[in-house]
């Protein structure tokens, strides 16, 4: 049995934001270290995320290394703002129940 706790998608999306805006700019490798995440079972959500503008991506050629970093776009912390941060206190990460 796993000891982590699962994370809802949504709360992965709010964490890769909330790290951008606190690092500002973050190399892909830090930016997932950073959310506990995987970049084979996670990378859709960057990309989707990036799709939709809510951060941005940026490749740049170091040598024979490709070194990738995101930063949060404005679209992205209005998201936050307005849809995520209300969601998270309306039905907060804790699933602990008062009996």
């Amino acid at each position: 049995m796993s000891t982590k706790e699962y994370r809802d998608r949504i709360y992965i999306r709010k964490d890769i934001i909330l790290k951008l805006v606190q690092y500002g700019t973050l190399n892909q490798t830090a930016l997932l270290s950073y959310c506990g995440l995987n970049l084979q079972k996670h990378k859709e959500i960057l990309d989707e995320m990036e799709e939709k503008g809510l951060i941005s991506r940026n490749e740049e050629q170091w040598g024979s290394k490709k070194v990738i970093t995101y930063k949060v776009t404005e679209k992205g912390r209005h998201f936050c703002k307005m849809i995520l941060e209300p969601y998270e206190a309306m039905f907060p990460r804790s699933k602990r129940k008062n009996k």
